[in-house]
């Protein structure tokens, strides 16, 4: 499977989905992994510590969620990367849609759609 892994784009989030050695656990079991250029910067980790992990770094959003079958992510999508979500893309993150009204019915419409589990 082909797992992307962007920047996070929210006010004041700093984190990354995944650390170096996440990215070597799935690329030991055979997953291809790109990470957005830069997304670890604000968790102090460096592009060489996920390519030394067998990441692809790639130069940006779009290019990410157009490849990715799977995205990672710290917090829900904003408005600029609900409209890249493509069909038969998974997201994988926290979704606060109570307050995000507008997030879920963006999520409801677009074509990749909104696949949903409960905690």
């Amino acid at each position: 499977m082909r797992i992307g892994i962007p920047s996070e784009v929210k006010a004041d989030e700093y984190r990354v989905a995944i650390t170096p050695a996440g990215v070597r656990e799935l690329t030991s079991r055979g997953h291809e992994v790109l990470v957005q250029a830069g997304a670890g910067e604000g968790s102090a980790m460096a592009d060489q510590q996920f390519q030394a992990q067998g990441a692809e770094i790639v130069p940006d959003a779009q290019t990410l969620f157009a490849q990715a079958e799977l995205v990672l992510k710290v917090k829900e999508p904003q408005p600029a990367e609900v409209g890249m979500l493509h069909e038969g893309q998974t997201l994988f993150t926290y979704l606060h849609l109570a307050a995000e009204p507008e997030l879920a019915r963006r999520s409801r419409t677009t074509r990749g759609g909104c696949r949903c589990s409960r905690r």
